[in-house]
């Protein structure tokens, strides 16, 4: 599989409180021009909705979000999971993802997690919590001293402040929840997340989104 950094700009984190909204939501965000969906495994029926849009959604690249034990490496993947993201690692949480024979992003908020990561092989990682972790700018003075390190940055990430990220040599694509909000997805209106969707599937290096 293509990188997971390079399917699109932007990766949809999906928060999924109804199963039953998992194919519609999957189904608008790919036809937004978004096919990188990370599904958290927040709620109860993460896994059935991961499951749904891997057997349903033929455009879809369904993953699994919020790892945090090997156990959840299994289960994710077992579930029809295409690639792991996780907030943060730990050797154990390495192995398995690395067993699982899917792509993964591990977490990552501080240099020596980096260097850490780059000593195990891995150079794919999810920068997490973005905003709050230094954003731009501690990003940008990364890519000096650790250059074949790439990234995903999530948190706290909007569609104002997503350019900037994309413009850094060494992001790959952002993260985040602003083309499902709270009202849309109760509402099942699939149109505007849809439209939402192709809005930050064009957003590019230098463009904002007004």
């Amino acid at each position: 599989m293509t990188s997971v950094l390079d399917l699109a700009p932007v990766v949809p984190v999906v928060v999924i409180e109804d199963a039953a909204d998992a194919v519609p939501l999957a189904r608008a965000l790919v036809a937004g021009g978004l096919p990188a969906i990370e599904v958290t495994l927040r709620t109860p029926c993460a896994l059935e909705a991961i499951r749904a849009v891997a057997g349903e959604v033929p455009g879809a690249v369904v993953g699994a979000g919020t790892v945090i034990t090997p156990e959840q490496v299994d289960a994710a993947v077992g579930a029809g999971a295409r690639f792991l993201v996780s907030p943060g690692w730990t050797d154990s949480l390495l192995a398995a993802m690395r067993a699982s024979g899917v792509p993964f992003l591990p977490g990552v908020s501080t240099t020596s997690e980096v260097v850490a990561l780059l000593e195990r092989g891995v150079r794919e990682m999810k920068f997490f919590p973005a905003e709050a972790a230094g954003g731009t700018a501690y990003l940008r003075s990364l890519s000096g001293p650790l250059p074949q390190a790439r990234f995903c940055p999530t948190g706290g990430i909007g569609p104002d402040s997503a350019p900037d990220y994309l413009a850094l040599p060494n992001v790959g694509c952002v993260g985040g929840s602003w083309m499902l909000p709270a009202d849309a997805v109760a509402a099942r209106d699939w149109a505007r997340v849809e439209s939402l969707a192709r809005a930050a599937a064009g957003l590019s290096a230098g463009a904002r989104c007004r």
